[in-house]
């Protein structure tokens, strides 16, 4: 039975859903407020014309948190939300010459680098063996709370320390595992998936990559967005009130403390509230400055984010059955790529392009012979340097000569349904402060305790969930910080929170999935 303690949850984005429902299941009334028409914030879909496509995120890594927050919740991920393991899981196109498909077979990528790269032989195993190791280490930092400096002194920090090392970023590291250029960038582009240039990120984030051959790249049916419905649909049946299209106009604060928050339609009292909408868009909008006192407009003026990006969605005439699942070509000169979009915030002539191909595996997301073409380039956040008014149709063309380099012709004449969205887009209309897409960098200066704590520390009764707080950027995390919050939240309030659940790292394979239902749940009061 629910508890008269009401706890209000600020975005239905993956961390507002994942922490809705432990709040639930530990007993408290959950209101969950949705500024946006469907549930996912940027994991939500987009649907028309008989297409289906993905917001943001087009893959499903390392599921083991999001089942164990089922299992907490007495559900089983696995049967409830199907998933397809995607393996190769992705093809590069180096724009400097040669293709790899990466594989989790160790002997087929091991032959793959060899002929890329004799020198290279084994350098694969060698990967994978130090990053399991960082990984061991590395997973206690991610699963539990830094609320202080005191706790960079705690012994799973400390027992990782070894394998920070700071001298090192993503791409160095790499280097110091393959010579060929190309090998190093296949190891260590997936610094993108935080927003950041692999030449700035910490190295430890080279787990990111070992996390795709060692736990598996899925596609849930229907896209990551079927999986935010379902985790919705669940939540409503533990008694979670949703409400959409009903964005949060004010914060009420009793001194340091939020007691409750307004819309156009309401006002809620709140004995806690969980923020999960974009963290700097919603302190200066939303919270008075002279309340912040670590976390003001001038130290959010002066952080630092994450990259954005351009997208087209495209749905097309006609079936191509010889482009990989995912694709990515890579900028001849990466490098170059990188420090245009991170440093000079200018557009690239020649673009790195990451293409979601998802009908091969999933055709219920197209009508028939049609396929969809989830099209995603990384550029600068909003700056001064680049007019999207003006550059938007320049650069889409662009883009559009890019498919070719990875085996896609002919496309804007077979174009059925299309949409654009720019870093202008994001930042006006999603309210994803300067467009960056991934929140705040996770440079060493801003993570673990110099992250926004889980437990807000400028604010009394306030959480964050999401990719601006640790553990930091990506779904995996994301729920991760779900955890970490609600656990918090309910000792505060209290409130016995739900066991962890220990669970297989991956989902046990489906013989035959269902073809999905996909659910919009509907506003409740």
């Amino acid at each position: 039975m629910a508890r008269s303690e009401e706890v209000v949850v600020v975005g239905a984005g993956p961390g507002g859903l994942a922490a809705a429902l432990l709040l639930a299941g530990a007993g408290l009334s959950v209101r969950l407020l949705e500024r946006g028409p469907r549930v996912g914030g940027r994991t939500s879909a987009i649907e028309a014309e008989g297409f289906r496509f993905d917001t943001g995120p087009t893959f499903f890594m390392y599921p083991r948190v999001l089942a164990e927050i089922y299992a907490a919740v007495g559900r089983d991920l696995r049967r409830e939300v199907p998933m397809v393991r995607i393996d190769p899981q992705y093809r590069l196109e180096f724009g400097a010459g040669g293709q790899l498909d990466c594989t989790a077979d160790v002997d087929l990528m091991e032959e793959q680098v060899a002929a890329l790269s004799p020198q290279d032989r084994g350098g694969f195993q060698r990967f994978l063996a130090d990053n399991r190791a960082k990984f061991a280490r590395f997973r206690p930092v991610l699963e539990r709370p830094f609320l202080s400096n005191t706790d960079l002194l705690s012994r799973e920090a400390l027992g990782a320390l070894p394998y920070i090392r700071p001298w090192h970023t993503v791409a160095s590291e790499m280097q110091s595992h393959f010579r060929d250029p190309r090998l190093a960038i296949a190891f260590s582009f997936q610094a993108k998936y935080l927003g950041m240039s692999p030449w700035r990120c910490p190295s430890l984030y080279s787990i990111l990559s070992f996390m795709e051959y060692e736990h598996g790249v899925y596609h849930p049916l229907g896209g990551c967005a079927a999986v935010m419905e379902q985790m919705a649909s669940l939540a409503q049946s533990l008694g979670v009130r949703l409400h959409l299209d009903e964005p949060v106009e004010e914060i009420e604060f009793e001194g340091r403390r939020a007691v409750a928050v307004r819309t156009g339609r309401g006002r809620y009292p709140a004995r806690a509230l969980v923020v999960n909408s974009d963290f700097a868009n919603t302190m200066r909008t939303l919270v008075p400055n002279h309340l912040r006192r670590r976390w003001n407009d001038r130290k959010l003026e002066r952080a630092r984010y994450s990259c954005s990006t351009y997208m087209l969605y495209l749905g097309i005439e006609g079936l191509e059955d010889q482009v990989r699942h995912h694709t990515i070509y890579v900028a001849r000169d990466y490098e170059r790529n990188l420090k245009e979009i991170s440093e000079q915030r200018v557009l690239s002539a020649d673009p790195s392009v990451y293409v979601q191909n998802a009908c091969v595996t999933d055709p219920t997301l197209a009508p028939p012979g049609h396929s969809t073409l989830y099209v995603l380039v990384p550029v600068p956040h909003e700056s001064p340097h680049v007019d999207w008014s003006r550059e938007a149709p320049r650069f889409r063309q662009l883009v559009l000569s890019q498919l070719r380099k990875i085996g896609i012709e002919d496309v804007e004449r077979r174009i059925r349904f299309e949409r654009q969205i720019t870093p202008a887009d994001w930042q006006h209309q999603h309210g994803i402060y300067r467009g960056a897409v991934f929140n705040l960098e996770h440079n060493l200066l801003q993570m673990l305790s110099f992250r926004p704590h889980n437990r807000y520390e400028d604010l009394d009764g306030v959480y964050l969930v999401g990719g601006g707080t640790h553990p930091g950027s990506g779904l995996p995390v994301i729920f991760e910080s779900a955890r970490l919050s609600t656990e918090l939240l309910c000792d505060e309030l209290g409130v016995p929170k739900l066991p962890r659940h220990s669970v297989a790292d991956t989902p046990a394979p489906l013989p035959s999935p269902p073809v999905p239902v996909f659910l919009k749940p509907g506003a409740t009061s």
